[in-house]
């Protein structure tokens, strides 16, 4: 009988997910709350459920004999598959008893600093905390919602005074009105993918996340994302033995976790936040650079275990390519007109893929359904030719506004120690 395999979510980050699985012959059915969104035109059958409608949705995968069920690039997604996992009876890596260690920023922190985990100096604070709850901070300090992703909410902040004044608005889509403050780390900054199997960490990648100020209290903008990581020596036991600590603590066996991390000279690696899920918007340089695509990893998961293990057994995080992806960023209310520039830089040799996220005449809404305004992926047969092209593009790209203004903030790169 031919395999029926729920996939939760549908936006365009899935498309190669459900595609894999047409390939190898199992009937997709897509399900979210995105009506007519590019996924489900490419999947057997779909459904506009929201995810958080976990009952539902349970209930759906027994009427339509759902034997297997997988998500990621979400945290979200990520909860809300665990969940319905567990109420349909369906096989999944994590449980939905431990989620908290996963998607509670404090909590996480908590277990951090129990399995004497490095990671910056935090606490959380109610509306009405008083002034010596930050006694001890060096500031200025990140403050961040304990139940959101995808930077919402997240700023910079340099007094108490501001962190007062900023609560309201930082915990505004928050379900949890309390907000977790930590010390900004100046440190490099990390993104690593790895796979649990039989409880033990196998390091995918490694990337350097590099970061521009755009000059407000919004945490810096992410701006390029390098495979493999420049300083991926440096990092890369410690970063391992970490995830290690963590696994045998939340009792995870299998499956996708990521982390993001920073390191600087003569420190620990300090734990930003970790997620049971491969980074969106980034995995496929993964598979550029290496071959390895993340989603036979996780169709291997719910079906062919044997697989999984060749796969993993065949990898290494050290890259003989380099691949990067460049985010560009649009500033809160301009509108998109001219795109022309940027379509042009799509043509340059390197240039892998090139997606514009906004239509001629919209508005750019930050943290709203399109996360950049542009990006490109690059392939580079090494970090130097990498780096040529991307000072390239951002020398030159532009989207402009009907007034002929730029509406993309200033990408820059950063330096890095001989």
């Amino acid at each position: 009988m031919k395999k029926r395999l729920l996939i939760l979510g549908s936006l365009r980050e899935f498309i190669q997910l459900i595609e894999t699985a047409k390939a190898r012959g199992y009937y997709t059915i897509v399900v979210d709350g995105y009506k007519n969104s590019e996924g489900k035109a490419h999947a057997d059958k779909s459904y506009d459920i929201p995810p958080g409608n976990i009952d539902e949705i349970a209930r759906l995968c027994k009427e339509e004999q759902v034997d297997g069920i997988i998500t990621s690039f979400s945290d979200y997604l990520f909860e809300c598959m665990v969940k319905i996992a567990a109420k349909a009876g369906l096989k999944c890596y994590f449980s939905p008893d431990k989620l908290d260690l996963y998607r509670n920023k404090y909590k996480m922190k908590k277990m951090l600093d129990q399995l004497g985990i490095a990671t910056p100096h935090f606490t959380t604070v109610n509306r009405d905390f008083p002034d010596q709850a930050l006694d001890g901070f060096a500031f200025p300090v990140v403050v961040k919602p304990l139940d959101k992703y995808g930077s919402r909410g997240v700023l910079v902040l340099d007094s108490v005074q501001q962190v007062r004044q900023h609560f309201d608005y930082v915990c505004e889509t928050s379900d949890i009105k309390e907000l977790l403050v930590e010390e900004y780390h100046d440190g490099y900054e990390f993104n690593m993918m790895t796979w649990i199997l039989d409880g033990q960490v196998h390091v995918l990648s490694i990337a350097d996340r590099e970061k521009t100020s755009i000059g407000t209290q919004e945490i810096p903008i992410s701006t390029r994302n390098v495979y493999p990581s420049r300083l991926i020596d440096h990092v890369i036991d410690e970063a391992r033995q970490v995830l290690q600590k963590t696994v045998e603590y939340t009792g995870q066996r299998s499956g996708p976790l990521s982390m993001q991390f920073f390191w600087k000279p003569g420190t620990p690696v300090s734990v930003c936040e970790i997620a049971g899920r491969f980074f969106g918007y980034e995995h496929e340089l993964v598979e550029y650079c290496s071959g390895l695509a993340v989603e036979e990893l996780l169709l291997d998961y719910v079906y062919q275990e044997g697989e999984l293990r060749k796969r993993l057994s065949a990898h290494s995080p050290y890259f003989s390519r380099c691949c990067a992806v460049l985010y560009f960023h649009g500033k809160n209310g301009m509108v998109v007109d001219d795109q022309s520039q940027a379509e042009k830089l799509a043509g340059l040799p390197g240039v892998k893929e090139y997606w514009a996220f906004y239509e001629k005449g919209e508005e750019i809404v930050p943290h709203g359904k399109n996360p950049y305004v542009v990006r490109y992926y690059i392939t580079c047969k090494d970090r130097e030719e990498a780096d040529r092209l991307t000072r390239e593009i951002f020398h030159n790209i532009a989207v402009l506004s009907p007034l002929g203004e730029n509406v993309l903030y200033e990408d820059r790169m950063p330096g890095y120690p001989d």
